[in-house]
């Protein structure tokens, strides 16, 4: 069954119409409801192209948190092979929110690494709902560190709302985790190929996607803040979210024009958890292609690329 969204209401009620109509008939069979119910299915379909053909920021921002949407343990259960997850930061405690491992993507040897939310309430509690702790950071500096140490392209697929904002993880260096991750991105002599999945948010999406190619799906959002915390500072009023969400430009539409990503990856009609293996196959594709463009460059020049991709971002926006 699907999961509708508040702004998905007219949607629900012609889709259950027809469902009805459909049980009328399994219940009686000599009532013949089909036409009908393939009438309000093709009014159903032009709707739901229409609906997700404008979408608003904020109904971005509801279709990339949307709980049915894959997460980084599906496309690595899907998309690669012979996956050896890698746990700790050898330092404090392994963080459940990040995943990450040796594996194979379609036979070359990678490292990916990821925001896991989880898909219930016991795994969203153990995974913190994706939202990093200092030893999450600190494990993707490792197995980044571990991956240019034997020449293996990264692979990151972010997905967080933010980095926990807890006292705990303050305490023990919450910001210093994530500089020197987002400082490992940027020394890597390996190609570092990321995905924006769903949310990524402030920097706990840029210690892990300050890449040679940032990649986000179509409805996914990336922002320095949630439209939730952006209006609770700026008009000190969180329902404000939607004026926010405009405000942000955090749509993958206004970020390739912005020149912050370098691709957007199409999903299919009615957002990623309507067609869950379309997306993830789409997603796959997109990384092969751009790691067979990367694997060619040498250590000096992906690192230098890297670098310069994110000091243009400056020098682009002083100029405007």
């Amino acid at each position: 069954m699907t999961n509708y969204l508040d702004f998905e209401k007219p949607l629900a009620e012609l889709e259950g119409k027809a469902e009805e109509l459909r049980a009328m008939a399994r219940a009686n069979e000599e009532v013949d409801m089909d036409g009908e119910a393939k009438a309000l299915d093709v009014k159903a379909e032009k709707m739901l192209k229409d609906m997700y053909a404008s979408l608003t920021p904020w109904r971005k921002c509801q279709v990339a948190r949307h709980p049915e949407r894959p997460h980084c343990k599906d496309y690595i259960e899907a998309l690669f092979s012979e996956y050896t997850p890698l746990a700790g930061d050898r330092n404090f405690a392994d963080d459940h929110a990040v995943m990450g491992g040796l594996a194979r993507l379609n036979d070359m040897p990678v490292m990916v690494i990821g925001h896991e939310k989880g898909h219930d309430t016991k795994s969203r509690i153990d995974r913190n709902f994706g939202m990093a702790r200092p030893e999450g950071y600190r494990k993707a500096s490792r197995l980044m560190d571990m991956a240019d140490r034997f020449g293996l392209p990264v692979i990151s697929l972010v997905d967080t709302a933010g980095a926990y904002p807890g006292k705990g993880a303050e305490e023990r260096g919450q910001s210093e985790a994530i500089a020197r991750s987002t400082q490992k991105c940027l020394n890597l002599g390996v190609p570092l190929v990321t995905v924006i999945i769903g949310e990524g948010g402030s920097g706990g999406a840029v210690a892990f996607a300050s890449g040679n190619t940032v990649m986000m799906l179509e409805h996914s959002i990336y922002s320095v803040i949630s439209p939730e915390g952006c209006a609770s500072i700026l008009w000190k009023d969180s329902e404000k979210m939607r004026e926010a969400a405009e405000a942000l430009r955090l749509t993958a539409q206004d970020l390739k024009n912005l020149g912050v990503i370098d691709r957007i990856i199409p999903e299919p009609i009615g957002g990623a958890h309507r067609g869950r293996d379309e997306t993830i196959d789409a997603v796959g594709k997109a990384i092969e292609a751009e790691l067979k463009v990367l694997a060619k460059k040498k250590p000096e020049t992906l690192k230098k690329a890297r670098r310069q991709k994110f000091l243009d971002l400056g020098s682009k926006g002083l100029a405007a």
